[in-house]
């Protein structure tokens, strides 16, 4: 404790309810977060088992978990250091069977997802996506917009209707074909994952977050045991993970650091709007800069 100054150490010890932490490169936020949970497990304010720290890369929940083990003198089985994604399948290989998906399914990588759909390319139906002289030309683009989708927490249902919706606009006649198309495509192959039994990366949060809506009792359970939660690089925060972080952090411990001056994951949706979505949602959070 003694290595931290001011801001640091009342980041630290503020543990009355929501936190929100913005601190630019290199100002120790990742400390912090070490710091925090050190301290709540050596003043017994929390079990290991209570605490759950998500971050965005493999890499840095392993460089988080180490520095913990390090502020400890014993290291903890039980402690929850990791990726959204990664905490995300774990919890769908435990309940994936009470949303009606399987628990021992199959994580695809990009190219698995590729070559997933240049197999089954006949089932959908591309008229202005399937270029005469290379068919599978838009592909990763198409794979990449139904991930997009998923971390907006869209469904293929959502999108069809809605697709459906423009086509009653006859000022947008080829637009509303060229998005009923795409919402086509997103079904197919959302129905193509299922039959094969497999998931992509965006699957994982998003069915996760249908797990929690549709299932209460699940959703009470891990609300119980996660009395403090936890998020580093808050500003790389999609909307499908803000959503499941909110929906976890019912007892009001939630500690999140956020940049406000860099977002790497701009691209996916991930913005500084998150702190200031994080501001209305938490009105009484407390604020360390």
């Amino acid at each position: 404790m003694n290595e931290l100054n001011q801001a640091q150490l009342k980041a630290v010890k503020y543990n009355d309810g929501p936190l929100l932490i913005v601190a630019g490169a290199g100002t120790g936020k990742t400390t912090v977060i070490t710091k925090k949970i050190a301290y709540l497990i050596e003043n017994k304010l929390a079990k290991p088992e209570e605490i759950l720290a998500v971050t965005f890369t493999d890499k840095a929940a392993g460089e988080m978990q180490e520095r913990v083990d390090q502020e400890l003198n014993v290291g903890y089985a039980d402690l929850q250091i990791s990726t959204f994604h990664a905490f995300c399948q774990r919890l769908l290989e435990h309940h994936g069977l009470d949303i009606g998906i399987s628990n021992q399914f199959k994580l695809l990588t990009q190219t698995d997802a590729w070559l997933l759909v240049r197999q089954n390319l006949n089932k959908f139906n591309l008229d202005y996506y399937r270029p005469l002289g290379n068919p599978t030309r838009h592909i990763h683009e198409l794979i990449k917009h139904f991930s997009k989708c998923k971390d907006e927490l869209v469904s293929p249902e959502e999108y069809l209707f809605y697709a459906k919706d423009q086509q009653l606009d006859k000022d947008l006649t080829e637009e509303a074909g060229r998005l009923s198309e795409i919402a086509n495509a997103y079904h197919v192959y959302n129905q193509l994952l299922l039959d094969n039994n497999a998931t992509d990366f965006g699957d994982l949060i998003y069915y996760a977050v249908k797990l929690l809506e549709k299932r209460p009792n699940i959703l009470k359970s891990l609300q119980e045991r996660f009395k403090y939660i936890l998020v580093d690089e808050f500003q790389d925060v999609n909307w499908a993970q803000y959503y499941l972080i909110k929906l976890l952090a019912q007892s009001g411990k939630l500690t999140v650091v956020g940049d406000d001056d860099q977002s790497i994951y701009a691209f996916r949706g991930a913005s500084v709007s998150n702190i200031l979505r994080f501001k209305q949602d938490f009105p009484k959070a407390k604020e360390v800069v």
